[in-house]
């Protein structure tokens, strides 16, 4: 968003002055508000969700299938996923674009990470990861003895390490 605003404020401030002393300078305002309004619409999202509206309803109607591969009789929508990707149902209005950076707030202190993952303040970020690995195969939720809870305290813990 923020280069969008650069080319809008650039936009405006080419305009003006070809306004103001040289008419022919709009020829340089127009592409630079072409750009301007291009680069909203993929930042606001509306372009990927007209993207994907456009494939949902391809799919949808096309019977024979893809390349030869019959109908798509167990085709779902990836809608839910869509919507947390793009914003569509989301409680804050779909503004908030992909993961924002830990907070040195989020997550267990590095001490408490050290503890979790069984290293030792020396260990370099090698130890941390084999440590992590180690730990993961013990509480991933797709094994028997698995935890999900665990496994979100254990990644925590590793990003909190090779993070700092």
């Amino acid at each position: 968003m923020v280069l969008a605003a650069t080319f809008a404020g650039l936009s405006v401030f080419v305009a003006m002055v070809a306004i103001v002393f040289q008419p022919v300078l709009l020829i340089v305002a127009i592409p630079f508000g072409v750009v301007t309004y291009f680069m909203w619409y993929q930042a606001s999202g509306r372009l990927g969700r007209r993207i994907y509206r456009g494939v949902e309803n391809r799919a949808r109607t096309d019977e024979r299938g893809g390349f030869g591969a019959g109908p798509r009789e167990d085709w779902e929508p990836r809608s839910e996923r869509f919507r947390e990707t793009f914003g569509g149902g989301r409680a804050d209005g779909g503004r908030a674009r992909g993961r924002t950076a830990p907070r040195s707030t989020d997550g267990p202190t590095e001490r408490k990470a050290r503890n979790l993952l069984d290293v030792g303040p020396e260990a370099d970020e090698g130890d941390v990861r084999r440590a992590y690995r180690e730990k993961v195969k013990e509480v991933h939720p797709d094994t028997p003895d698995g935890d999900e809870e665990q496994f979100k305290q254990v990644t925590a813990a590793y990003e909190r390490l090779v993070d700092d």
